[in-house]
């Protein structure tokens, strides 16, 4: 198991946001990708309270989506503002 799963009863997934009422959840997980990559840009890799939004996209995004994104990202093409 990685590193922060230490028993079954540690794996959680994203609480719910107001922001995202709806059963579709693509926006919430793309928002936490850019809310994720903006927090490391503003306050650095190592600030702790920035993976909370890793976290949640980890729990909604396919991984599909992400590799792409991370592509994308180191290309200079990623279409979102960070």
């Amino acid at each position: 198991m990685p590193e922060m799963i230490k028993s079954p009863a540690d794996i959680k997934t994203a609480p719910f946001d107001p922001r995202f009422p709806n059963q579709n959840q693509t926006r919430y997980c793309y928002q936490s990708y850019l809310d994720f990559h903006r927090c490391q840009k503003v306050r650095g890799e190592k600030y702790e309270p920035c993976y909370y939004f890793q976290r949640v996209f980890k729990s909604l995004c396919p991984n599909e989506w992400v590799e792409k994104w991370e592509t994308q990202r180191s290309e200079g093409t990623f279409p979102g503002r960070i």
